[in-house]
């Protein structure tokens, strides 16, 4: 005999019992078979992409470097300028291979002759003078410009990649700031040309 709760719900309607979970269809073979097919053309064409001779290699950054590059060569900046700044030269060297080895994948090669590109710089003339004068015929700002010589050359290929000249220029107060603000106008000066050099030298392929 069934009890009264069993009577109850064998007269309940359809639409009031518990429904059991619709069953999920299986992916599609048509579908699953065209993405692993996509996906595979995608890595196929990456692998072309990067074992093709002389294809660019592309940093965060934004440099490009091509692929046949690996060592570059960063000779000691020539300073022929008459600036009272006795480390100029030493301070630029650092800023380019700074730039060079730690945005690109190319690795610093000590002997030229063996690298594949040659960074050569020679700072040819440094300014500083007044820009603008107060009533009482007093700089009240004075601007320090620096001209910098550049040739980089591709051995690999024996090509010359370009060579010209990059100029900065930064302002300071002399009355407040004297010598010190002087080498930090002359800092931010070499830091403009630092990046100025790396972005044509990155991006002239």
């Amino acid at each position: 005999m069934k009890t009264f709760r069993e009577s109850r719900r064998a007269g309940e309607p359809e639409s009031r019992r518990k429904k059991s979970p619709t069953p999920r269809l299986p992916d599609s073979p048509t579908h699953t078979k065209s993405f692993v097919q996509r996906a595979g053309l995608a890595i196929a064409l990456l692998g072309l992409l990067l074992a093709a001779p002389g294809c660019a290699y592309y940093s965060f950054t934004g440099a490009t470097i091509p692929a046949n590059l690996n060592t570059v060569a960063i000779p000691l900046v020539e300073d022929n300028s008459l600036s009272p700044l006795t480390t100029l030269d030493e301070e630029l060297t650092e800023l380019l291979t700074n730039r060079f080895v730690q945005q690109t994948r190319l690795t610093l090669e000590t002997n030229e002759d063996e690298a594949d590109v040659i960074l050569t710089a020679r700072i040819d003339r440094y300014t500083n003078a007044p820009t603008s004068v107060s009533g009482q015929e007093r700089a009240e700002f004075n601007r320090v410009t620096l001209t910098v010589s550049v040739r980089y050359y591709n051995r690999v290929e024996d090509k010359e990649v370009f060579q010209r000249s990059f100029n900065s220029f930064d302002d300071y107060d002399p009355i407040q700031g004297g010598l010190e603000q002087e080498e930090e106008a002359a800092r931010n000066a070499l830091e403009n040309i630092a990046d100025d050099i790396f972005t044509a030298a990155t991006s002239n392929w």
